[in-house]
């Protein structure tokens, strides 16, 4: 059963019943999918008029009671905006902003550069001539020496460590977390004799944690001596037996845990051992702390 209606054009437009409506949709909605089938089963999509739109009218639900209603606003999961990747992004950022804050924090408070190496290299007298400005009598230490040093970058604290074998360590590791930089002091003129000694020391140190992403300066001390070796020498010597203590150190370490992850192996283990391989920056200085000859330190120390 269908209406007609005269058009200004004078044509004949036919509009079906809503009854013919409802009996027409219940033939078609058997033969959607499930999810269409229950959209078209809503119990506000039944009895909805869609009248042609030519005539400009609007889509009208009807409830039970036969009022005209508006259409229900779009809830659920498909009508909210998901904001989920607004979060994600605002948590990312903000992550970020405070991994910043404390890695800045972290290394704005390191001030200290640690004075190292073994007894006797000059480590105490080097001390004297850069906070005082005077050679000052010096003696084997058994605790550190501390003092505050003015350079053009700001100000530093400058940690003279005792050289003898069983105190450095215990204030190496007081220190190391507060170091900025590290000098490790070398006798130009022993260095050959206790080359093992030094190696040793220096390996410690270098494979340390804390010291791997610090520069580090090997000070060949004592060059206004006669018989002091040169930095290049030095450079050669410290390789070499570096090497050697590498292996061993390797050794040592699997013979007690063939399955450690904690061993830390300094340089490229295809090659030998060269100061170029490692993360930090290691540089060799020449000096004379006693005339003194200590430009090229006092230069390193205004760049940090």
């Amino acid at each position: 059963r269908t209406s007609a209606a005269l058009s200004p054009c004078g044509r004949v437009n036919f509009f079906p019943s809503q009854k013919l409506v409802r009996r027409l949709c219940s033939i078609f909605s058997e033969h959607l999918p499930r999810g269409l089938r229950a959209c078209v089963d809503h119990p506000d999509n039944r009895g909805t008029v869609i009248p042609h739109k030519s005539h400009g009218m609007e889509k009208i639900n009807r409830n039970p009671g036969g009022k005209p209603s508006v259409p229900p606003a779009a809830s659920g999961p498909a009508g909210d905006l998901d904001m989920t990747p607004i979060w994600l992004a605002v948590i990312v950022v903000f992550v970020t902003i405070m991994l910043l804050w404390v890695w800045k924090r972290k290394r704005s408070a390191r001030t200290d550069v640690l004075l190292t190496g073994l007894c006797d290299s000059g480590k105490t007298l080097l001390f004297s001539q850069l906070v005082l400005g005077e050679e000052k009598e010096s003696f084997t230490s058994i605790k550190e020496n501390l003092g505050v040093l003015q350079t053009t970058s700001g100000e530093l604290r400058l940690v003279d460590i005792p050289g003898h074998e069983r105190l450095r360590g215990k204030f190496f590791d007081q220190y190391k977390n507060l170091a900025k930089a590290v000098i490790f002091v070398v006798d130009s003129v022993t260095v050959q004799k206790e080359i093992r000694d030094v190696a040793d020391f220096l390996y410690t140190i270098l494979a340390d944690k804390a010291i791997a992403n610090l520069p580090v300066v090997i000070l060949c001390n004592k060059q206004d001596e006669t018989l002091a070796k040169g930095d290049g020498v030095i450079k050669s010597l410290l390789e070499k037996e570096i090497n050697l203590v590498r292996q061993t150190r390797t050794s040592q370490l699997e013979s007690v845990d063939p399955q450690s992850t904690d061993a830390v192996y300094l340089g490229r283990p295809d090659k030998d051992f060269e100061f170029g391989q490692l993360s930090q920056k290691v540089q060799l200085v020449a000096c004379s702390a006693k005339e003194p000859q200590i430009d090229d330190v006092v230069a390193f120390l205004d760049s940090l």
